[in-house]
């Protein structure tokens, strides 16, 4: 980051943000914004707590198997809608409204159908994912270049070669596009499938927290799930850096 003329570490514009913060927490301006040495400090508490590691199991577990399932439905998808046209029309408009509609919406149908339990919390995080996912893989499916892969019919490459050698490798940087911003939503679907179910996982300990008014334990769980929601969008987003080589044009 460059201020000034000068470069400094990104990290310097969240440490502007926490001054501020605790200036106003200090200020006592608002009972629900406490100071942030305060939720820091509230975060080393319950990091250790048996509870807490509960919860999180609870919902790495519905993250992981959410996404896995994503991953597993949405990317072959998004390539049979990018090799077969009519498939493409057909489902192309349910995805486009699938990922500018509300899918929190559809969270108290899930628990009318499905039941209250961690299931609904798979399923919420399978739906918040999985239809970005459709999206960039058959964009990258469409874009890959068309020359190489009639040079590889030329030479005698099977389907299944096009496939892994060629469409595969060139749609790979937008495929990962889609799995990091997937991955963003499928936190945001866990929370909210956790908080509207309000049992289970970090939910609970939103709910526990929020109905107590314990406000530093809450800020706290905020910056805990905002620190994982940021760990694993960069995790993919290194991948995608290195994957970068494969794509015929940035």
């Amino acid at each position: 980051m460059t201020l000034f003329g000068k470069k400094v570490p990104i990290l310097f514009s969240l440490a502007i943000w926490f001054i501020v913060w605790e200036l106003i927490g200090q200020a006592k301006l608002s009972t629900i914004i406490p100071p942030i040495s305060g939720v820091l400090a509230a975060g080393i508490t319950i990091l250790p707590t048996a509870k807490f590691s509960a919860a999180v199991s609870i919902s790495l577990r519905s993250f992981i198997v959410g996404m896995a399932l994503a991953l597993a439905i949405g990317i072959p998808l998004g390539v049979v809608m990018a090799r077969v046209a009519s498939l493409g029309k057909i489902l192309g408009m349910w995805v486009n409204i699938f990922i500018s509609a509300p899918i929190s919406a559809l969270v108290p149908v899930l628990m009318a159908v499905i039941g209250i339990g961690e299931t609904t919390v798979v399923i919420t995080v399978f739906l918040f994912a999985v239809f970005v996912i459709i999206l960039d893989t058959e964009i990258g499916i469409k874009q890959a270049d068309r020359s190489l892969v009639e040079m590889a019919r030329c030479f005698g490459a099977r389907p299944y070669q096009v496939y892994t050698k060629i469409l595969f490798l060139c749609a790979l940087p937008e495929i990962l596009a889609g799995v990091r911003l997937g991955a963003i939503r499928g936190v945001k679907g866990v929370v909210i499938g956790q908080l509207l179910i309000a049992i289970l996982g970090v939910g609970e300990l939103f709910e526990l927290y929020s109905q107590h008014f314990l406000m530093e334990e809450f800020w706290a769980l905020v910056i805990i799930v905002f620190m994982f929601a940021f760990a694993v969008s960069e995790s993919v987003a290194f991948l995608e850096r290195r994957v970068d080589y494969y794509a015929n044009t940035r």
